[in-house]
């Protein structure tokens, strides 16, 4: 359960706390910590909407409560092409929302719904979403889900394992994307928690 001091301590928070809340490549676990940033920066509602599935605007996230997001991505540095089982890319991203309760409804209804009733169809770039599994992620101080999602293509399979989870207003996102059909949970719930942490420090830092 949500602890309700620290979830008042969300309510101080701004879109400038936003890029303090993703991790940094000494806070990836094992061998991530080698990986390099790939992509960083400001994730708004816009952008979101470039590549989210049909029909999502960037009005619609906004109805959702959602105000604006920071993402912090990482990948390895590649000298041939990567084999199977090779993870070619880590990330967390921090989103801010209006309330608690529009963060858990963006987990039910936007990432759930979303890439459940899309299976099947086009991931854009020429790769279809093939299949999506939900993963039951341990160990987070309040609400998290996930996903585990298999797409393919001309270049073949790729799997990315999803954990969403939540800290008051904050919805914390970290995904592990890998060649073929494999499941990071233990991973992606390694960098979850690091991320949760994080959130924490800098909400208890602003409140």
């Amino acid at each position: 359960m949500s602890s309700p001091a620290l979830t008042r301590a969300t309510l101080a928070l701004t879109e400038k706390d936003l890029e303090f809340m993703a991790l940094l490549a000494n806070e990836l676990p094992g061998d991530l910590r080698s990986y390099k940033v790939a992509r960083e920066g400001p994730l708004d509602n816009a952008r979101m909407a470039q590549h989210s599935f049909g029909g999502r605007t960037a009005t619609s996230y906004a109805q959702a409560g959602r105000i604006n997001g920071y993402l912090r991505e990482f990948g390895p540095v590649l000298t041939a092409n990567p084999e199977d089982g090779m993870d070619i890319v880590a990330a967390s991203v921090a989103h801010l929302f209006h309330t608690p309760d529009s963060v858990s409804g963006w987990m039910r209804d936007v990432f759930l719904k979303d890439f459940e009733e899309h299976v099947g169809q086009s991931m854009g770039r020429g790769n279809q979403l093939i299949s999506v599994k939900r993963l039951q992620p341990a160990g987070f101080f309040d609400e998290a889900v996930g996903l585990k999602v298999l797409q393919g293509g001309s270049k073949g399979l790729a799997s990315s394992t999803v954990i969403d989870f939540r800290v008051g207003r904050i919805l914390g996102v970290v995904y592990v994307g890998s060649v073929g059909d494999h499941d990071r949970l233990d991973l992606a719930t390694q960098l979850g928690l690091a991320m949760e942490k994080r959130i924490v420090r800098v909400a208890l830092g602003a409140a």
